[in-house]
């Protein structure tokens, strides 16, 4: 039936052609954010556990500082205890050397004055082997704790080394010298003691600090891998968008078209008044 008030075909054309618009603007917004599931209203499930795995690569984020950070404040207190074994080592000669009775008194006390510069050089390696406000060998912590995974369930926990002159692990005095031959072989076999000391925490710490970086790379891994899987979920195929835009393109041209043939045919009431 041919009506000047409703035009059935151009109805259809029109909704064909509307519908074609928002597929286009569908895949345009998906081209742009190169995104599939750009939000809640594009696929609620995928965006909700897309959304899960984002905060999980967010709490990896943190946990990678945190082993950072902590691996930071290991690294410093071990090169701290590598400077102090080589300072002990090169006193325990200076002990030796004074040790010898047959050394007058002139040089025991020139390698007095030595051992005591390198004695409190310890001090101060102990006291300035800090980062970010921690110091891991100086007995001002118990520990020092790293997260390791995404909640903050599960820490790695690095103890304090104490290698403060005097202490459990550096038995050598903050006062230590020399005047004598006794004394110095004395000293010697105190910082023999020392050493095997320091060695024991020196492993310690190696091993904390391998263990940050080996598990800062597992974290690593962990984040990527799903980076990786929420860009399976969201991401869009370029290709397959852009080949899709395109045959959205000659289908708006054609309902273009279609629209205006339409509109054309109550133009044909005219010609039955002629």
């Amino acid at each position: 039936m041919l009506s000047v008030n409703t035009n059935a075909g151009a109805m259809v054309a029109l909704q064909n052609l509307t519908k074609t618009n928002a597929q286009m603007n569908e895949v345009q917004n998906r081209i742009n954010t190169g995104l599939d599931v750009a939000g809640a209203k594009d696929d609620g499930g995928k965006f909700a556990i897309a959304q899960r795995m984002r905060a999980q690569v967010g709490g990896y984020g943190v946990v990678t500082d945190s082993l950072n950070r902590t691996g930071s404040v290991v690294d410093v207190a071990l090169a701290a205890a590598e400077g102090i074994s080589d300072l002990l080592i090169e006193m325990k000669a200076k002990a030796l050397a004074a040790s010898d009775v047959s050394l007058d008194s002139a040089s025991r006390t020139a390698l007095n004055e030595d051992f005591k510069a390198m004695r409190d050089q310890i001090s101060k390696m102990v006291s300035t082997a800090e980062f970010n406000g921690t110091n891991l060998i100086n007995n001002t912590v118990t520990s020092i704790t790293a997260l390791a995974n995404a909640d903050g369930s599960s820490t790695i926990s690095i103890v304090d080394e104490n290698l403060s002159l005097g202490g459990g692990i550096v038995t050598l005095t903050a006062t230590a010298s020399f005047a004598t031959a006794g004394t110095a072989d004395t000293l010697a076999g105190t910082i023999s003691t020392s050493l095997n000391n320091l060695n024991l925490a020196l492993a310690r710490l190696g091993t904390a600090s391998k263990s940050l970086d080996i598990h800062g790379e597992f974290v690593t891994k962990l984040s990527d891998a799903l980076e990786v899987g929420i860009g399976n979920i969201v991401d869009a195929d370029l290709a397959k968008e852009s080949a899709r835009l395109q045959s959205l393109q000659v289908k708006q041209q054609l309902g273009v078209q279609a629209l205006s043939i339409a509109n054309q045919n109550p133009q044909t009431i005219l010609s039955f008044f002629q």
